[in-house]
């Protein structure tokens, strides 16, 4: 509670110091109507220093490799001593951990190769509420399966002007930009690579689940369960359409609004009376399992394809 409220009267003493900067230092002539700021540029200009604080700007650093790390923590200082760095995570696992159990930060700067595994596997396993500015060793070509739904990407070993740049590119955004670039950011995923594991959370731990060995993705009534061959079910934080995009199309199969099933676990298929396929799998499903007569073809090619 202190802290947030040292924060509000920071960014109050910030304000107050614009204001004065804006009305006597450049002699601007500022004026109130009906309650509201009429200088459209200081009204936007306002909205940044307010929504985008750049003095108290909280950073997470996703990297597993020390010296990156302490590469691109110089420089950030560098830059803007005022920075906070709240954590420095190493792998998936830990990067999962640490979001489900602090605050969002304003800024991620992430490596796309992480200890454990690839870092795409974090949307994958928790809602990620912040702008990411990836960091990578990736040539060109792999970079622009992701570029246009990232901040920026940083090419290793990083310059001091790069992270620069990509700051201020942060820093330019309105609120508008941010919302926009969130509803994009879980359906981020490199072209040709699928999640290989998820991490499930039981109770104070995360479970990381072999994505082969699920049989099938339930929702009902809000909750998604996710079911493996061995007939164990695990209880899911995401909704089905995130998790279907993170899956290799060519396993696994949207069914229906309920269900996303596995190939390997398909038992038969029935043609049901409307044209409906009614399909079984090789273990207990808590409701059947539909595909309409709109997408019955669609589902028999994916089935008997590769």
């Amino acid at each position: 509670m202190y802290r947030r409220i040292k924060t509000v009267l920071d960014r109050l003493l910030f304000f107050v110091m614009h204001l004065f900067y804006f009305a006597f230092v450049k002699k601007r002539d500022l004026y109130l109507f009906r309650g509201y700021i009429c200088d459209v540029n200081l009204r936007y200009y306002l909205f940044n220093v307010l929504y985008y604080n750049p003095c108290h700007m909280k950073v997470l650093i996703v990297e597993d490799e020390t010296a990156a790390y302490e590469n691109l923590k110089s420089i950030l200082m560098e830059i803007d001593h005022s920075i906070e760095l709240l954590e420095h995570t190493e792998s998936v696992v830990q990067t999962v951990r640490w979001l489900g159990s602090h605050p969002a930060p304003d800024l991620i700067f992430m490596d796309i190769h992480l200890s454990d595994g690839s870092a795409f596997n974090i949307f994958s396993s928790v809602m990620v509420e912040t702008p990411v500015i990836f960091t990578t060793a990736y040539d060109e070509y792999a970079i622009d399966a992701f570029k246009v739904n990232s901040i920026d990407y940083l090419l290793k070993p990083i310059e001091s002007e790069e992270i620069k740049r990509a700051l201020e590119k942060f820093r330019k955004w309105n609120k508008q930009d941010v919302m926009d670039y969130l509803s994009q950011l879980s359906f981020l995923n490199p072209a040709g690579r699928y999640s290989e594991r998820i991490l499930i959370p039981v109770n104070n731990d995360l479970v990381p689940v072999n994505i082969q060995q699920v049989s099938y993705f339930y929702s009902s009534n809000g909750e998604t369960r996710a079911v493996l061959k061995d007939q164990t079910v695990y209880h899911y934080s995401k909704a089905l359409e995130n998790i279907y995009n993170s899956l290799n199309p060519t396993c696994f199969f949207r069914a229906n609004k309920q269900f996303i099933v596995s190939k390997d676990s398909i038992k038969n298929i029935t043609i049901w009376f409307d044209k409906r396929l009614l399909v079984t799998l090789d273990i207990d499903v808590p409701e059947r399992i539909y595909v309409s007569k709109n997408r019955a073809a669609q589902f028999k090619k994916w089935l008997t394809a590769g």
